[in-house]
């Protein structure tokens, strides 16, 4: 027998709790000034000199630390597991190819944190970006990929976010060539520690020959608008009482676009509106109340996502 997610007590309860987010509508665009959605309100570095590092070396030294810092990345620099950064910062990639590869960067028990215009690739054994017990995270206009020639289990997730990570968005990214896109919540067991948190904006990005997990929510809320998925598996997941609104996205070659009964005893929740679901199968068991985003946002409808999302998304468009 599958048991059902939270009580329609504690989910008016989550809401109210996060109304004190509501920020003024802002159109989509290609190049936004400040994050719309969850992550609204983060700023990084702010307006702090920026530092231009182009060595492994003078990265880590640079991203280290609670002070206000805009780090600017020139070049490909290779690495060995994950980098940590410090609250308060801007991590900028120069131009459409510099950033990472073989590694990735963590956000771990850090605040205001913004992840811009980067490439990274082939992060071996790890994330691509790891966001872990943190708030108020902007990853935005960045290009991760790997590849499919190996095992699931050869590169881990390219964006996942867990520990009662808060206040997130993740827009304008290409994500690309990959098994195990984005997780959030990373298990069935942190109820504790994840319920009331992992709220999650996804707006605008490019999920191609991106096998699974885009995303998968457990616990959370999250809203996954205006995104443009090509050739998947399973894309949206919602599990264990996890509530998503999956609003005006397009869909191509995916086998099931929006799913809330697997891998998990409790199913998820999801209502879906203004979807291009291009032939995609949805497994949806229950729809939830999640339908108004505590924030303002303008989603475009899906007739124009898939111009908007190639034109814009990924690293060199901002």
């Amino acid at each position: 027998m599958r048991f059902r997610g939270m009580s329609g007590t504690a989910a008016t309860a989550l809401a109210l709790s996060a109304a004190a987010l509501v920020a003024l509508p802002q159109p989509a665009g290609a190049a936004d000034a400040a994050p719309v959605g969850f992550g609204a309100g983060t700023t990084g570095g702010g307006s702090a000199p920026a530092v231009t590092v182009s060595t492994l070396d003078a990265f880590k030294t640079a991203v280290t630390g609670s002070s206000a810092k805009v780090v600017k990345v020139s070049g490909l620099i290779k690495l060995s597991g994950q980098v940590d950064i410090g609250s308060n910062t801007t991590v900028l990639g120069v131009g459409s190819s510099s950033g990472f590869t073989g590694g990735g960067l963590r956000l771990k028990k850090v605040g205001n944190v913004v992840i811009r215009n980067l490439t990274i690739s082939k992060a071996v054994k790890t994330d691509a970006i790891t966001v872990q017990a943190a708030t108020q995270v902007w990853i935005d206009h960045n290009s991760l990929s790997s590849d499919r020639d190996h095992g699931k289990d050869y590169y881990d997730g390219l964006v996942d976010i867990s520990h009662a990570s808060d206040h997130v968005t993740v827009s304008w990214n290409v994500f690309k060539d990959h098994y195990k896109g984005s997780l959030v919540g990373h298990s069935d067991k942190n109820a504790a520690e994840d319920t009331g948190h992992l709220r999650v904006t996804y707006h605008h990005n490019w999920f191609d020959n991106v096998n699974s997990r885009i995303p998968s929510l457990r616990f959370g809320t999250g809203h996954f608008y205006d995104n443009y998925v090509v050739g998947a598996e399973t894309a949206v997941h919602s599990r264990m009482g996890a509530r998503m609104l999956v609003e005006n996205n397009v869909f191509r070659d995916t086998q099931v676009a929006v799913t809330t009964i697997r891998d998990s005893d409790v199913d998820g929740y999801a209502v879906l509106r203004g979807n291009d679901l291009g032939g995609a199968a949805t497994e949806v068991s229950q729809a939830g109340t999640f339908t108004t985003p505590p924030y303002g946002y303008t989603a475009e409808p899906a007739s124009g996502v898939v111009a908007s999302v190639t034109s814009g998304a990924g690293a060199g468009k901002i």
